[in-house]
């Protein structure tokens, strides 16, 4: 018998990215999708999804339903509730996936909105991924290093070239620095979920699907949770992929 697909814990589910995944990956992983202000565009547990042309048409995406969850990911009693809801649906999380993000691009010089929008860059895009990982870590990681190693458990967290290079005049200055110190942080959840038997890497696209295809960024998913890296951060920019 083959063993039963992985399962994958993704923030911003409803996002861009986050239903590009579960379009293209929900026959592969067991989904649960957490969202706060739109669901993922695609079938749940609780819905089927039908062609406005032919609604009795048997769709593939009603094959493989992701387990949609509504959580707002600042707060720590919504996600320890969602892990619950996740653990006793699958009884186990593989891959923690942080698509969930903010940015407000202002100039520095512009007034008040960049300084307003500080906690809130720093909420989602570096506490939230922290406080969702540490949960999972605690309620089911704890005490499983051998069975981690070999399920090759771990974290992508989604980051941004802008956390790496600084691309003038477009007042990126708050996101970019989130995005730099979620680049950091993951680097430090490697070095701290290592004796769990746990990966961590960052994987930074650049715009999507602007300048990389928006499958593009999906693919390099996939494959920073088949590999064996850690405390690597993935640039994914349009001439190719660099290591950092």
């Amino acid at each position: 018998m083959s063993a039963p697909p992985r399962v994958c814990v993704l923030t911003g589910a409803g996002g861009r990215l986050g239903s590009a995944f579960c379009r293209s990956y929900a026959s592969r992983y067991q989904i649960a999708a957490l969202w706060s202000r739109r669901p993922p565009l695609f079938a749940a547990q609780d819905q089927r999804v039908f062609d406005p042309l032919g609604e009795e048409a048997d769709l593939p995406e009603n094959h493989h339903p992701v387990l949609t969850v509504r959580a707002d990911v600042t707060s720590r009693d919504a996600v320890a509730r969602a892990v619950d809801l996740v653990l006793s649906r699958f009884g186990r999380v593989d891959l923690v996936v942080h698509a969930a993000g903010f940015r407000h691009w202002a100039p520095m010089l512009g007034g008040d909105s960049l300084l307003e929008s500080v906690d809130r860059h720093f909420d989602v895009n570096v506490r939230a991924p922290l406080v969702l990982t540490l949960e999972v870590a605690k309620r089911f990681w704890g005490g499983r290093a051998a069975e981690n190693a070999a399920a090759n458990r771990n974290v992508v967290t989604v980051s941004s070239t802008a956390g790496v290079r600084v691309y003038p005049g477009y007042g990126q200055s708050v996101y970019a620095a989130s995005k730099a110190a979620l680049n950091h942080l993951t680097r430090h959840l490697a070095a701290e979920l290592r004796p769990l038997g746990v990966r961590a890497n960052a994987l930074a696209p650049d715009s999507f699907p602007g300048i990389v295809p928006t499958a593009l960024v999906t693919q390099a998913l996939v494959r920073l949770d088949e590999a064996k890296e850690t405390g690597r951060v993935l640039l994914l920019e349009a001439h190719g992929e660099t290591w950092l």
